[in-house]
């Protein structure tokens, strides 16, 4: 009875292999359909099935990728596969596409982008069109084309498309497209304004002090840039800055704002008693009440501190969207960052040692212990776009995000993948504390001795960093000074504590020896060495830093917490 239940081996051979000579007959049936077609009837068949997608707002992948393999298969350039590679590509980005014998036009809904060919296939020229301008030659995406770099096209196309998808109804758009255009006439008077200049470096000077930065001006396939930030690098292993921008766009809102019709600035523009300018009111101009804002739209984007989010708010009264946010501790954002080509993802623990090699063969290693990050007041979240309604948010808005950038920064310069060498020293060891949302500590031993000293660091705005040291037998306020100095042209934490620990060698002025120990107080006024128990001899090591294998800190560690000021947290000794 079982027996006749289940096929027999022989069965399922025999099954087989009639499936295999009918898709055989099939394929063989194909080649002989489609041997004399050319290739492009071949496209026309694919575009076809395309075009019958059961989702009418997205084309079959299958038959995309079929469709792009196609097309790479001819090497040789043609009128029609530059045609149809244009097409699919408008197809994937959500865009029209149609073609006149020599022209096509890759078309959206404020804009259009006309691709002029030759006739064996090769761009002449690519023309961006807004809504109611005549097209304007674009290089860059000629470039990509003639080129072929149709991936990099496709991004850009993709870029230049949420660029000019504004939201709304066809009138809406064009109120809103209307609104930007004289937002952007009003950051242009602004950035033109006179100003004292800072730095010796015109561009750097505007970019990191600057009312609205650096400013690019919009092109048809590129928004208004603002460049505000850029870190120093004097001193720091740095091949290159990233320069921290941010596009200017419209994005839709829950909610409906006044949004100018004209422009807000007065024609000669003054300064109000805080120094700040002075604009109309949007209630006193022409002005329309729509569901969207404006955005600077982040490049990259930037990991910001719950208390920073919240004065982004007090400033345009307008929320972050916090649909998408996810907060997690400073810190722990920014080595993400750090390491988002890792395929391997996220896998170290809240208290692994980061290496940071320096010039010199000299290998630091930092601890920021998670329990001390993890802190409400330290929670951050990653930031791609900030909301505002008015030009006179943008300068507020560029200084408070300068602030985060200063703090990242400087938090970055220690936070950098843990070295893969396992045969790697770090010569000197070194805690980061947060101490408040704009100030933290680093905790070391000072050279030649066992005991700690704690730097404070308080960055209370983007150009004003201040530093004082506090430990056993520190008199001398010129290191704060010179710190400090440090500090702010190489904005780098290791490239600081190097250079401070260097100084505080030269202080002690020379090498230690024993004869030496009981006499270092007295020759050096600006450490006197912490006396041991005993009252004999100096509590001081022959070691300038921690002992190898990472030995505990000694009974003297209680000298630097005992002079520093009240609220500094001091309960995670190095190396615990």
């Amino acid at each position: 009875m079982l027996g006749r239940c289940f096929p027999t081996p022989s069965s399922f051979l025999g099954g087989y292999k009639l499936t295999m000579m009918r898709d055989k007959a099939i394929i063989s049936n194909l080649h002989l359909k489609f041997a004399e077609k050319t290739w492009s009837e071949t496209f026309q068949l694919v575009r076809r099935c395309m075009e019958k997608s059961r989702d009418a707002s997205k084309p079959c992948e299958p038959l995309v990728r079929s469709l792009e393999r196609l097309q790479k298969a001819l090497h040789a350039p043609s009128m029609n596969t530059t045609k149809s590679r244009l097409e699919t590509i408008a197809k994937q980005q959500g865009m029209g596409f149609h073609a006149t014998e020599a022209t096509c036009y890759l078309t959206g809904n404020l804009f259009y982008v006309e691709v002029v060919l030759l006739p064996h296939g090769e761009v002449q020229e690519v023309k961006v069109a807004p809504h109611g301008k005549p097209p304007s030659p674009s290089e860059s995406l000629l470039h990509l084309l003639r080129s072929h770099n149709f991936a990099d096209f496709s991004l850009r196309l993709g870029g230049l498309f949420a660029q000019y998808n504004i939201p709304g109804d066809g009138e809406i758009k064009l109120k809103l497209l209307t609104s930007l255009q004289y937002l952007e006439k009003d950051l242009q008077q602004i950035s033109n304004l006179h100003r004292e200049p800072k730095h010796c470096d015109p561009q750097i000077d505007l970019i990191n002090y600057g009312r609205v930065g650096f400013l690019i001006a919009g092109k048809e396939d590129c928004p208004l840039t603002l460049q505000f930030y850029i870190p120093p690098t004097e001193g720091a292993e740095a091949p290159s800055s990233v320069v921290q921008a941010a596009q200017v766009t419209v994005g839709v809102s829950g909610v409906t704002h006044r949004l100018q019709m004209a422009s807000v600035l007065p024609q000669l523009p003054e300064l109000d008693p805080r120094r700040c300018l002075a604009f109309t009111p949007l209630s006193e101009g022409p002005h329309e009440t729509l569901p969207a804002c404006f955005l600077l739209r982040l490049q990259p984007p930037v990991p910001v501190m719950s208390s920073f989010v919240e004065k982004l708010k007090q400033i345009t009264d307008v929320a972050v969207p916090e649909f998408n946010l996810q907060w997690a501790p400073l810190p722990k954002l920014l080595l993400k960052a750090s390491r988002s080509s890792d395929p391997c993802g996220d896998t170290r623990s809240d208290q692994e040692l980061l290496a940071v090699p320096l010039p010199g063969g000299v290998t630091h290693s930092y601890v920021l212990p998670g329990t001390a990050w993890d802190a409400p007041t330290q929670r951050a979240t990653v930031v791609d776009g900030v909301p505002f309604t008015q030009p006179a948010h943008v300068p507020a808005l560029l200084e408070l995000l300068r602030h985060q950038c200063a703090i990242n920064t400087l938090l970055r310069s220690c936070v950098c993948a843990p070295s893969t060498n396992p045969g790697l020293i770090c010569e000197w060891h070194f805690e980061v504390i947060p101490e408040s949302a704009t100030s933290f500590s680093v905790t070391f031993h000072q050279p030649h001795t066992d005991s700690l000293a704690v730097l404070l660091v308080n960055v209370s705005n983007p150009h004003q960093i201040t530093c004082k040291l506090f430990g056993s037998g520190i008199c001398d306020s010129s290191l704060d000074e010179h710190v400090s100095t440090v500090m702010r042209s190489c904005m780098s934490i290791p490239v600081t504590m190097k250079a401070l620990y260097s100084r505080m060698e030269e202080m002690i002025s020379g090498p230690v020896s024993p004869s030496r120990l009981a006499t270092t107080g007295a020759e050096n006024p600006h450490f006197t060495p912490k006396m041991d128990t005993n009252k004999e001899s100096p509590t001081v090591s022959q070691s300038a830093a921690v002992p190898e294998g990472g030995a505990g800190v000694s009974s003297s560690a209680c000298d630097a917490k005992s002079e520093l000021p009240s609220g500094i947290n001091t309960s995670s000794p190095v190396n615990s």
